[in-house]
C-alpha cells in the first residue's frame, strides 16, 4: 500500500515537471512571437515616418521651383560639421509635415521607434551611446537624414548628393535616396543591431 502511494506521488511529480517544461517552452515561443511582432510594428511606424517626410520634402520642392534643400555646414560644432548636410533639411521643411517652432525630441514624425542607440564616431572612448540620435541636438532631433552630402563622387566627378538640385533633373529617381535612417550611412542598423561596430557586422537586411 505504501509503495503504491509512493509510486503515485513519484508519477505526479514527473507529470508536474513535464507540465512546467511545456509551459516554459510555450512561454519562450510566445515571447519570440511577441518580440518579432514588436519589431515589425517599429519597422512599420518608421516606414510611415519616412513616407510622410518624403511627401513633405516633395511639397518643399514644389514650393521652391522644384529645388531640393541645400544646407551645407551650418552646424557650429566643428567635429560634427558634416552631419548637418544630412539633417539640416528638417529645419527648412518641417512646416510641411505640420511642425512649427524649435525642434525637439518630441517631434515624433522624425523619431524612429527603434532609434534607441547610436555610435559616436568622432570622440574617443566607447563609441556606443545608449540614447537615440533623435534625442540629440547635433541631429536637430531627427532619426532621418537627407541625401545632401557636399562634395563630388570620386569616380564620376559629379555631385555626391541631390542637395540643391531640381527633383526633375534626377535621371533615376527609383534608384536615388531621398530620405533614410541615419545608420544607412554608417555600418550598423537599429532594426538588426549587432555589436561591436565592425565591418563584419555591417550586414543589412534587404527586405
Amino acid at each position: 500500500m505504501n509503495q503504491n502511494r509512493r509510486a503515485q506521488a513519484a508519477f505526479t511529480l514527473v507529470e508536474l515537471l513535464v507540465v512546467i517544461a511545456v509551459i516554459a517552452i510555450l512561454t519562450a515561443l510566445l515571447l519570440s512571437v511577441l518580440s518579432r511582432a514588436k519589431a515589425g510594428a517599429k519597422r512599420t511606424a518608421c516606414l510611415e515616418n519616412l513616407r510622410q517626410i518624403n511627401l513633405g520634402l516633395r511639397m518643399y520642392s514644389d514650393d521652391s521651383s522644384d529645388y531640393s534643400p541645400k544646407t551645407p555646414h551650418t552646424n557650429n560644432l566643428p567635429s560634427l560639421a558634416n552631419i548637418i548636410d544630412f539633417t539640416g533639411f528638417k529645419e527648412v521643411m518641417k512646416h510641411n509635415v505640420g511642425l512649427n517652432g524649435p525642434s525637439s525630441a518630441q517631434d515624433k514624425i522624425f523619431a524612429c521607434p527603434a532609434d534607441i542607440f547610436y555610435y559616436d564616431l568622432v570622440t574617443n572612448g566607447q563609441p556606443y551611446v545608449a540614447q537615440g540620435i533623435h534625442e540629440q541636438v547635433f541631429s536637430d532631433y531627427s532619426s532621418y537624414g537627407f541625401n545632401g552630402a557636399t562634395g563630388t563622387n570620386p569616380v564620376s566627378g559629379r555631385p555626391a548628393s541631390i542637395a540643391g538640385r531640381k527633383i526633375s533633373s534626377i535621371k533615376s529617381p527609383a534608384r536615388t535616396l531621398l530620405v533614410f535612417e541615419i545608420p544607412a550611412i554608417f555600418p550598423y542598423s537599429w532594426h538588426e543591431p549587432k555589436r561591436p561596430l565592425s565591418p563584419e557586422n555591417a550586414v543589412f537586411n534587404d527586405q
